[in-house]
């Protein structure tokens, strides 16, 4: 990807794009874009590099966008910015990789039902595609969809077609179902169609933005969507981009912080645990946002605080080998319901889902109830973007920002709420502190 301007600035940002299996993509630059990034940083040897990961935004206009309004929010407070000091020379650089959970933004609910079997065969299309493209998942989702389209009503998904949901899980490789302290992809319920049709009917409404939804027979399919996000977060975090920022640092001396949203936190979490959460990058980063992730609460947990297990949550050796040496903050709003109920439905199947900051449960998302069960995180709040922050090193910060991210009358539209002057403050205070 080319270089890009960031929005009322004269400055611009980096776009590098990975595939789902964390390679780098070379079909829209030819050779490795990343390469030119790392002679630009050697050559100009910044002070400070920001990297930044969207959630699920599945084509690059729509990651563009996103870090349009996120650096040039950022870029708009000059007086944060000159804080930084005479010689701050900052780069900036945005991932894109391909997120979009199936049926989120192509299937509006029952839209298929009266459309004829083209429109059917267009969203198996697209599902077959979404799952990874090989014919071992086509007869399964084909079972499922003509399913869903016979029987629109149900309340019970039939013998046949728990049978194609089995085979597709098997297709996938889908692994959920185990203990809290499991990778990103192993946290959440194991394959229960049956109770994906409940979690999906009773909350009523979608992960993503919009009106768009996955009921009935397809709440098993948005199930193993998710799931396959998850596993796709985490490979492009630990792959990739991890050995991409652990060359950089061999690059150049520069600061490196580290922002992720949604999805993109548990990219962010990758880059700084490496492969299988257990292999720190080359020196410490100096700050990290992870703005309402949409992961696990105990995924930074220690050992014996991690609900039903005595091990420690999957990225808690980033915390005691001191992998952030700066500020680690974490965002969380009741409003957004995103992740405080739909995500809990979608992977953790819950019926049932309420808020209550001091019974923590075992399924909740860090954008809910920020880091859990670790003496290290602290509850705070985000404050005006003219307030000053107390951050000390080594910290981990749960800022409840109720009074800011809150868009839309407390619809699914808070969860990306997050372009405001507060954040965007958030951040380049996080930055100074390091």
């Amino acid at each position: 990807m080319p270089f890009k301007p960031i929005p009322g600035s004269d400055e611009q940002y980096a776009l590098i794009s990975f595939d789902a299996n964390g390679n780098e993509r070379t079909d829209e630059v030819p050779g490795l874009f990343s390469r030119e990034v790392l002679e630009k940083a050697k050559r100009e040897q910044p002070t400070n590099i920001f990297f930044f990961s969207h959630g699920w935004k599945g084509d690059i206009p729509a990651a563009i966008d996103q870090y349009n309004r996120w650096i040039g929010a950022m870029a708009a407070r000059k007086a944060d910015r000159a804080r930084m000091g005479p010689n701050f020379k900052p780069m900036w650089i945005g991932l894109h990789w391909p997120s979009l959970p199936f049926g989120e933004e192509n299937l509006a609910a029952n839209s298929f039902a009266t459309d004829g079997g083209d429109e059917i065969a267009k969203l198996v299309d697209e599902a077959v595609a979404h799952f990874g493209g090989s014919e071992a998942v086509r007869g399964p989702l084909e079972i499922i969809f003509q399913s869903s389209v016979d029987d629109a009503g149900a309340t019970e998904v039939p013998p046949a077609v728990l049978k194609a949901y089995q085979e597709l899980a098997d297709a996938i490789g889908f692994k959920a179902g185990g203990e809290a302290d499991g990778a990103p992809d192993e946290d959440g319920a194991p394959l229960d169609p049956q109770g994906a049709l409940e979690a999906a009917n009773m909350t009523g409404a979608s992960f993503g933005l919009g009106d768009r939804l996955m009921n009935g027979i397809l709440g098993g399919v948005r199930q193993l969507s998710f799931w396959t996000m998850k596993k796709r977060a985490r490979t492009v975090g630990e792959n990739g981009m991890h050995r991409f920022v652990a060359t950089l640092m061999k690059t150049t001396n520069a600061k490196i912080h580290l922002m992720g949203h949604s999805f993109g936190c548990i990219v962010t979490s990758g880059i700084l645990g490496g492969s299988n959460g257990r292999t720190p990058l080359p020196r410490p980063v100096h700050s990290v946002a992870l703005v309402q992730g949409a992961f696990s609460l105990w995924a930074y947990g220690e050992a014996g605080k991690v609900p039903n297990t005595a091990n420690p949550g999957y990225f808690h050796n980033v915390i005691p080998s001191k992998g952030v040496s700066g500020p680690f903050l974490t965002t969380q709003s009741q409003h957004d319901t995103a992740v405080g109920v739909f995500y809990p439905a979608a992977v953790f199947l819950d019926r049932d889902v309420s808020f209550d900051p001091v019974k923590l449960p075992k399924s909740g998302a860090i954008g809910t109830y920020g880091i859990q069960g670790t003496a290290s995180a602290v509850a705070a709040k985000l404050l005006d973007e003219n307030s000053e922050y107390t951050f000390e090193g080594g910290r981990i910060y749960n800022l409840n920002c109720d009074q800011f991210i809150k868009k839309m009358d407390g619809s699914s539209g808070a969860h990306s709420d997050i372009d405001g002057p507060q954040v965007a403050h958030l951040l380049w205070q996080a930055a100074l502190a390091s």
